[in-house]
C-alpha cells in the first residue's frame, strides 16, 4: 500500500512495534522511541531515528543530550548506547608473583603480543616496559635485524638476548621478583630517549586512567609515554575496572589499547573522547 503524501503519518522501521509517529511528534513521544530502540537494539544512529520520526538531527541531539543527563542513555559519536550498570571497581592491593601473572588470561595476552609485534614493523627504537604480556611481545621481536630495543626488564633483556636485535638496559636498582630496574638512574637514562614506539603493560585500567603496582616501575612506564611517537597500551580484558596502588597516568597520555575483547562502555566513550584507538587482537591462527 502507497502511503498518502498528505497524511501526517509517515512509514517507519519501527523497530520496537510502537505506534505510526506523527511528524510533530512531542518530546515524550521522541523520548519513548528512543529509549524503546535503545531497549531493543542497545544501540541506535541519531540520523536514522531522526529519519524515522521525520525532525531534524539537531532535535535527535538535544533529546539525546536531555535523556543522557537524565542517566538512560550514553551518548556516543553519531548515536547512543544503552547505559550500562557499571561493573564496580576493583582494586588489587597486593601485587601477584610475575608466574602467576603469567598464567592468567595467557591465551589473551598471547593474541595481544602478536598483534603488538606487528604494530611494531619498520621501527627501529622500541621501548618495551616489563610485565607479562611485554616479555611474550619480546619474543616476537627477538630477531628483528636493526631493531634498537630499550627495556627496563632484565627477564625481557635475557630473552631478547637470544635473538638479533640490540638490547639495552638502564642502570639501576633491580626489583627481585619482577626483576625490574628502576629508581631515578634508571628514569634519566631513558629520559634522554626518543621512541619509534612504546609498549606499556599496566595493571589496571578505568575511564580514570592506568594504574600499575609498583612506584619505581610508574616513573619507567612515564617515560616511555613521555618519550615515544607512537604510545601502545597492552592490556587484557580481565584488567577492566581494575586498580591498583599507583595511577601511571591518564587516558590522554597515550594512543592505541591493544586488548583482547571491546572495554566496557565508560571506559569505551572516555577513551573515544581523548581520541585512543582500540584495537582487538584477532586470534592467533594455528599452523596447518
Amino acid at each position: 500500500m502507497i502511503p498518502d503524501p498528505t497524511s501526517d503519518q509517515i512509514p517507519s522501521t519501527n523497530p520496537v512495534g510502537l505506534s505510526p509517529i506523527n511528524k510533530r511528534s512531542l518530546q515524550h513521544v521522541r523520548h519513548a522511541h528512543i529509549l524503546g530502540v535503545l531497549a531493543a537494539h542497545g544501540s541506535l544512529q541519531a540520523t536514522v531515528i531522526a529519519s524515522e520520526l521525520a525532525v531534524s538531527d539537531m532535535t535527535i541531539r538535544r533529546d539525546l543530550i536531555d535523556l543522557e543527563s537524565a542517566g538512560k542513555l550514553m551518548r556516543v559519536h553519531g548515536g547512543a548506547l544503552v547505559l550500562e550498570k557499571p561493573k564496580p571497581v576493583d582494586i588489587d592491593r597486593d601485587e601477584p608473583s610475575f608466574a602467576s601473572r603469567m598464567q592468567r588470561n595467557r591465551g589473551a595476552k598471547e593474541k595481544i603480543a602478536a598483534a603488538a609485534s606487528i604494530l611494531a614493523t619498520g621501527c627501529r627504537a622500541i621501548a618495551l616496559d616489563v610485565g607479562t604480556t611485554t616479555y611474550l611481545t619480546a619474543v616476537h621481536l627477538r630477531d628483528r635485524d636493526h631493531a634498537k630495543i630499550f627495556t627496563n626488564s632484565v627477564r625481557i633483556a635475557a630473552e631478547l638476548s637470544t635473538g638479533t636485535a640490540e638490547v639495552y638496559l638502564p642502570g639501576g636498582r633491580i626489583r627481585t621478583d619482577e626483576m625490574s630496574i628502576g629508581g631515578p638512574n634508571a628514569a634519566a637514562n631513558f629520559d634522554s630517549l626518543w621512541f619509534d614506539i612504546a609498549f606499556v603493560g599496566v595493571s589496571g585500567i578505568t575511564d580514570e586512567g592506568l594504574y600499575d603496582y609498583s612506584f619505581e616501575d610508574a616513573d619507567l612506564k612515564r617515560v616511555y609515554l613521555r618519550r615515544s611517537g607512537l604510545r601502545v597500551v597492552l592490556c587484557d580484558a580481565s584488567k577492566f575496572q581494575r586498580k591498583s596502588l599507583v595511577q601511571i597516568a591518564s587516558l590522554k597520555d597515550f594512543d592505541v589499547l591493544l586488548t583482547d575483547a571491546e572495554p566496557p562502555a565508560s571506559i569505551a566513550a572516555a577513551l573515544a573522547e581523548f581520541g585512543v584507538q582500540v584495537q582487538i587482537a584477532p586470534d592467533i591462527k594455528s599452523p596447518t
